[in-house]
């Protein structure tokens, strides 16, 4: 894992979140790269070229039904100010992005956490209801059953300001 943050404008990286969701990294890029070859701009669709293409010709890139229509809100809200700007973001609380970005169809916590964690590189977010972060817990403490996202909360206090460090750590702790 790459502890570098990408820093991509907000926008651009909620897109490749939403078309990464539940797909393996592989398939994920193999959509993005179609998603990206439907418009004839060199770089990033933006959120105007988005909303000028339709549901079907977005899905002719892989992505499904839904996806399409989430990448499609986040362009509008981009357009209407709520996606912010990169520097915003680094005026912003944690806190304060979740509330913001979660009233995005089809960006719920989980998105917002790797948000904050791979593309800001903020030090202190647990994503406690990632299945990873919870696997990894259950191995490094010895435990027979996954965590709740609240107790794996609760205990990922003492890590406090470096809850992300912790969720690295656990995630780690599945690669072996």
């Amino acid at each position: 894992m790459n502890l570098v943050p990408r820093r991509l404008p907000p926008y651009r990286s909620l897109v490749q979140s939403v078309i990464y969701q539940q797909l393996s990294g592989k398939a994920a890029a193999t959509i993005l790269r179609r998603f990206e070859a439907l418009f004839s701009s060199d770089g990033f669709p933006t959120p105007e070229q988005v909303l000028a293409t339709d549901v079907a010709r977005l899905r002719s890139a892989g992505l499904s039904g839904s996806k399409a229509r989430y990448v499609r809100d986040i362009a509008q809200k981009a357009i209407e100010g709520l996606v912010p700007a990169l520097d915003e973001c680094d005026q912003m609380s944690d806190d304060e992005l979740v509330a913001r970005l979660t009233t995005i169809t089809g960006v719920g916590r989980w998105t917002v956490e790797m948000f904050l964690i791979f593309n800001l590189g903020r030090p202190d977010v647990l994503p406690a209801h990632d299945l990873g972060v919870r696997k990894g817990f259950a191995l490094a403490y010895r435990k027979r059953q996954l965590p709740s996202p609240e107790r794996l909360e609760r205990f990922g206090e003492r890590w406090r300001p470096y809850r992300t460090t912790a969720a690295w750590y656990l995630w780690r702790a599945t690669d072996a």
